[in-house]
């Protein structure tokens, strides 16, 4: 699929097409392999990278983790507000105090002997600081130029690039004839720019490969002022009470590491969250049906993106004549950081609803979610709630002609409680290319349609979400999207 050619000019989009149309989407995994995907994280030990680490190991079994990398940030390095080399240690320890607990619902949780051969300290010095080759950075380099699975990596910076461009500048200092096959297997998310490396280094060096790289700002809607962002009708789920009975107290000592606030802090009440604003890096890689890692453009649990040059994603515009910065995208230039910092919020402003919607949309869902696992940490299986399991039964692109009627199902659905399953198919406009508006019929049963508009134009794409949600305790959510493109 191409790169969307409505953000360029028809040339332009052509060109950008063929140059980086084969890197811009996950790869499927080779015959043989773990069809998970892969994944590395750098973080700069934050306290909130510490309350998302928590929720991280959690959902450990999701992914293929090949690192763990504590690096640097503007905000945090050796010396100044560090929280220490051994910060991530406690949380090790108290995941392999419930592992046994977690693997009666997932056998795929890796031991607590593999991630901690894998948890690495990287370029953590001194902010952007990407001299001194690192055990974190080698292991970098070392999964990137491992050629016997072919699998894209999502490399996470939940604090500055520093270590991942250490890592590359490796890969160019000591094999360049192999930057192009390593930067094709590179997906970069990034929690806005913590430090300048990506602008100084990254991209004059590897601009040239269209590194598929998303740099948010959305994040801001799980972070330190999800007050000023959440709808009010979402606070309950981050709010003491909520958090206490779900999440903190009687769920194992792993949860029980969570950083909430202190009753008077900062504005916030006792057990209330505090801020996770690293992991919608580690959301957008959940496998929750939603398809989010096809295109940047196609929104899930870790925000929704456009494309703004380079092969670089950024924050959907929240008015027309918005215009991304040209450098660095973090708080002194991205929208969303400038107006909270002059006292707009989503609650008195609609240009702020409307920017961090593609991320707090799916908030009460992963509340809930996160609830189970956390019940997972110390029930058996029958006494826990687990996803429902969602299947098409179609294809998940379709064509069809304008004025044709589209039957969709997902009559093969289940749910591994037994749980009875409520079902709502919506239209994510956002997501897709036409522009007018259609009914669907039987949104809430498994199978629903809808007329094809005939004002579409051929090409035009409009993607169907049918979201299922089982009726057990906590209740939890599972997706398929349909793209249908008008021929």
């Amino acid at each position: 699929m191409e790169l969307p050619s409505r953000f360029l000019s028809p040339i332009a989009a052509l060109i950008v097409s063929v140059v980086i149309g084969a890197t811009l989407f996950s790869r499927p995994a080779e015959a043989g392999t773990s069809k998970k995907t892969r994944i590395i994280v750098t973080s700069d030990g934050e306290i909130d990278d510490e309350c998302s680490m928590v929720r991280f190991l959690l959902y450990a079994n999701e992914w293929d983790i090949e690192g763990i990398v504590t690096t640097s940030s503007q905000y945090h390095w050796q010396g100044f507000e560090w929280a220490g080399d051994d910060w991530i240690d406690p949380y090790l320890e108290a995941y392999e105090e419930v592992h046994q607990n977690l693997i009666l619902h997932d056998p795929s949780f890796p031991t607590p002997a593999f991630l901690r051969s894998k948890t690495k300290m990287g370029n953590m010095s001194a902010e952007g600081e990407m001299e001194i080759v690192t055990e974190g950075s080698q292991l970098i380099v070392d999964v990137l130029l491992d050629d016997a699975d072919e699998r894209p990596i999502w490399l996470q910076a939940w604090g500055g690039f520093n270590t991942i461009a250490r890592a590359l500048k490796t890969i160019e200092e000591e094999h360049p004839e192999r930057m192009a096959e390593v930067a094709s297997k590179i997906r970069l998310y990034g929690i806005f720019e913590q430090d300048n490396t990506f602008q100084s280094y990254i991209l004059p060096h590897w601009g040239k490969y269209q590194i598929l790289t998303i740099i948010s700002d959305q994040f801001e809607a799980f972070a330190y002022r999800w007050k000023k962002i959440q709808p009010k009708e979402n606070h309950k789920y981050f709010a003491g009470p909520w958090m206490r009975e779900n999440i903190y107290q009687d769920h194992g000592p792993l949860t029980a590491l969570y950083k909430l606030h202190k009753a008077g802090e900062d504005g916030f009440d006792e057990f209330d969250f505090r801020s996770e604003g690293d992991s919608p890096a580690f959301f957008h890689q959940i496998a929750t049906g939603l398809r989010s890692m096809e295109s940047p453009d196609w929104g899930g649990w870790g925000g929704r993106f456009v494309w703004v040059r380079d092969n670089t994603w950024m924050d959907p515009a929240p008015y027309e004549g918005y215009m991304h910065p040209e450098g660095r995208y973090f708080r002194e230039t991205c929208w969303g950081r400038i107006s909270l910092n002059a006292g707009i919020t989503s609650h008195n402003d609609e240009r702020m609803m409307k920017f961090f919607k593609p991320t707090w949309r799916w908030s009460v869902a992963q509340q809930n979610d996160w609830a189970a696992r956390a019940d997972w940490c110390v029930k058996v299986y029958e006494e826990a709630n687990h996803e429902p399991i969602v299947v098409l039964d179609h294809a998940s692109n379709l064509k069809f002609e304008s004025g044709d009627w589209v039957k969709l199902s997902v009559e093969g659905t289940s749910d591994p409680d037994g749980d009875e399953l409520t079902y709502h198919w919506w239209r994510y406009e956002e997501a897709d290319t036409y522009e007018g508006a259609f009914a669907i019929q039987n949104a809430d049963q498994p199978t629903a349609s809808f007329n094809v508009p005939v004002d579409g134009r051929e090409g035009d794409t409009i993607h169907v979400i049918c979201e299922v949600t089982d009726t057990g305790t906590p209740p939890l959510t599972r997706y398929q999207r349909v793209v249908v493109e008008i021929k």
